[in-house]
């Protein structure tokens, strides 16, 4: 017998203002018909002023513990993966622990750009198989609209704020690829690449205030090749067939990286959680908000065989393979 992670429940926040592409139009020389074509958004949340990274992402994990039946004396560990967080210090993960009343265990945030979920899920999957925690909120909690370029129509149409989180909890398994919880997960990085998409800012730079920047070509290029390998390397450490996947939840950046990666495994369209249209790109929450709604109207059953897989700022790149 081997201690696997299971996913006990899932949940997510999306702000309550709802800005379409008309309105960007309005500011833009753009058009909704432009940006629905190249990126299959047609709209996205924009956080109010008390919509923090903290707020969204506390109300992002009531949902899912509440979606799993547990309470706050069952989360031994809180990760956050955020590029917006709401202090340089304390981590946002101690500001959602305060939140949520969760008195043990401790908490830190991952900085892995839009990759920064399965990055915490791998953490978390490596706490629980370790016997460091049983029970460990993962959360990705995004203010992007925070730090863009609201002049620069390439960036500032393809983002949305929101929050998403799991809540996984130990449990027993075979040690096969038939079992529920976590299977692997695969994480990589090229700091080489770190030019083609980055905030051009930090805390500690005064004289810069902190925007993103993105080439967009470079980053649709290498989006594919990485995550196609990404995706390959799961299925291979776990012995199965592209035609075993049952659900493909991809990072939500833009609808044709999202259908190529359909194609690929030989998925109909039914089998991708695609959030993308409504959410636009999320960043780190994007994978989990997917999982949410999927897992929240029934499309998804236990026993399924999921595969995640993102890639984001650094370049930062990696896959993740559960079943329900």
């Amino acid at each position: 017998m081997v201690i696997r992670s299971l996913l006990a429940g899932a949940g997510g926040y999306l702000p309550t203002r709802v800005v379409g592409n008309d309105e960007l139009a309005r500011r833009f020389d753009t058009s909704d018909e432009w940006i629905r074509e190249r990126t299959g958004i047609r709209q996205r949340h924009i956080a109010g002023p008390e919509e923090t990274a903290a707020m969204m992402g506390a109300a992002a994990a009531r949902a899912a513990l509440a979606d799993a039946g547990a309470g706050p004396e069952e989360v031994d560990a809180v990760l956050l993966a955020t590029s917006t967080p709401d202090q340089a210090f304390p981590a946002t993960a101690l500001r959602v622990q305060a939140l949520l009343g969760i008195g043990q265990g401790f908490g830190f945030d991952l900085s892995a750009a839009c990759s920064g979920f399965i990055y915490g899920l791998s953490m978390a999957d490596a706490l629980i198989r370790t016997g460091r925690a049983r029970g460990v909120l993962v959360i990705g909690s995004e203010v992007y609209s925070r730090i863009l370029d609201w002049s620069d129509r390439s960036t500032a149409v393809l983002f949305g704020d929101g929050a998403g989180a799991v809540f996984l909890r130990a449990g027993r398994g075979e040690g096969g690829p038939g079992d529920r919880g976590v299977l692997s997960t695969h994480l990589h990085a090229n700091g080489a690449l770190g030019d083609i998409l980055y905030i051009d800012g930090a805390v500690g730079r005064p004289d810069r205030p902190g925007t993103l920047a993105m080439n967009g070509k470079e980053v649709f290029r290498h989006a594919v090749t990485k995550l196609a390998e990404a995706v390959d390397e799961a299925l291979a450490a776990n012995g199965l067939e592209r035609g075993e996947v049952d659900w493909l939840v991809p990072h939500q950046a833009n609808l044709r990286i999202i259908e190529a990666m359909g194609r690929k495994l030989g998925l109909q369209r039914e089998r991708v959680v695609v959030t993308v249209d409504r959410h636009a790109n999320t960043s780190a929450a994007s994978i989990p908000l997917a999982l949410a709604e999927a897992m929240g109207d029934g499309r998804m059953r236990r026993g399924e065989l999921v595969l995640m897989e993102a890639l984001g700022g650094g370049l930062t790149w990696g896959s993740a393979l559960l079943r329900l």
